[in-house]
């Protein structure tokens, strides 16, 4: 059925999450579908980053530590992400980035498998997660080797009794199919490994039960869907059964059982805390910890539901008007199994993104082939998806795309 910018604006009208865009700031005219890239700010965290600068650390200095409760930012962020992930109260600690995070739940993992060798992911999984592999084997002289599927029917299958840990992204970065966590997570349990889950395309954008899954470990960024700014503190998730035993490789300061006794040799702290590593990066805390706010007034549900509303419109719409320019949709078109992404693939992908662009319609580019546009439901309006499509249209009829201007590649792509 066709569908107008009338029809996409009374959608808007009807939105149960239409006022939370009031809340962030986005210029006028911007279409900005790059959420799962970097979330934008938010109305009043410039104000809380100012008074930290200017009250907390330009007057109160290292008083501040206690008398502005920096030192429990790591606990009281962990605490703000937990329902958002489907986790319990002190199960969760933001802290370093996903890579560390990860580095340090996966050796965590091993640990407790140590006479198995096998590690399965994707191979589109997101590069660093596979890179923390390699580096982790090689830096700990272990021959664990990386068993990577080319798709996710072929996950359950791959995972037998020499598999240690299975280490997926929940939803893919490339073309956003969102894995079952709970029955991947069964079928690892069963084979006697252990599920380590990245959530960063998922947290924030879908509702995530963790400890409904059963997962051991997870990781995940604060800068996407959580929108804390870029480079934000990333997240982990520990099993209750497994805080007060298992150990990171990390063992720094901050983890220790009494930080501030100094002491010549680590203890671990007997909770989640042992996943600390060194000071915490306070400002970027603080800005995080503002961002966060905002989930204390969302449902997660109608995040999802109008996730999914957003996403089915953009494939309807491409597919009814740019129809014969040759967009391959490599999303999956059953929005169960979807994230909140939708993934096309063109020859000329990075012209076509440059030129849309330029037109003030963000999305992004991933090598070699894929345009991929992400929808945050707190901020993305449909009638946001109507005129993106629109301008993807005119872009691909007119052939603008095919200027040397937006053939040029800078260091980020």
């Amino acid at each position: 059925m066709a569908l107008d910018r009338e029809a996409a604006q009374e959608m808007d009208r009807k939105d149960s999450l239409a006022g939370f865009r009031e809340r962030f700031r986005l210029r006028d005219g911007l279409i900005y579908l790059d959420g799962n890239s970097l979330g934008p700010l938010q109305v009043g965290v410039e104000e809380r980053v100012r008074q930290c600068l200017e009250e907390e650390w330009g007057r109160d200095l290292i008083a501040s530590w206690n008398k502005a409760g920096w030192y429990t930012l790591p606990q009281r962020l962990g605490e703000k992400i937990a329902p958002l992930i489907g986790a319990g109260p002190g199960d969760v600690l933001v802290t370093d980035s996903t890579s560390v995070n990860l580095f340090k739940v996966l050796a965590a993992a091993l640990s407790l498998r140590p006479d198995r060798r096998v590690i399965v992911s994707e191979r589109s999984n997101f590069p660093t997660d596979l890179y923390m592999v390699e580096g982790l084997a090689r830096f700990a002289g272990r021959d664990h080797s990386l068993r990577l599927v080319d798709g996710p029917d072929e996950i359950e299958n791959a995972i037998d009794e020499d598999v240690a840990v299975v280490m997926l992204t929940e939803v893919n970065y490339r073309t956003g199919w969102m894995h079952d966590m709970k029955a991947i997570t069964r079928r690892t349990h069963e084979s006697g490994g252990l599920a380590v889950w990245d959530l960063a395309h998922s947290a924030g954008a879908l509702p995530v039960d963790l400890a409904g899954a059963d997962a051991d470990f997870a990781v995940g960024c604060g800068y996407k869907y959580l929108n804390g700014g870029p480079g934000a503190p990333a997240f982990l998730y520990v099993a209750p059964r497994f805080q007060n035993s298992v150990m990171q490789p990390l063992s720094g300061w901050f983890g220790h059982a009494d930080p501030f006794a100094m002491a010549p040799s680590f203890e671990a702290a007997p909770t989640i805390h042992r996943f600390l590593t060194g000071t915490p990066p306070v400002i970027s805390m603080v800005a995080l910890e503002a961002s966060l706010d905002i989930w204390s007034d969302v449902s997660l549900s109608d995040v999802r539901n109008k996730s999914r509303a957003l996403c089915d419109l953009f494939i309807e719409l491409v597919e009814e008007r740019c129809a014969g320019f040759d967009l391959q949709l490599v999303s999956p078109r059953q929005t169960e199994r979807r994230g909140s992404q939708v993934c096309f693939a063109h020859a000329e992908a990075f012209a076509i993104m440059q030129a849309l662009i330029a037109r003030d319609v963000v999305g992004d580019f991933r090598a070699p082939d894929i345009l991929r546009f992400g929808f945050a439901p707190l901020y993305v309006r449909h009638v946001d998806v109507f005129d993106a499509v629109e301008h993807l249209a005119d872009i691909l009829r007119t052939g603008e795309w095919d200027q040397p201007q937006f053939k040029a590649r800078g260091a980020v792509t």
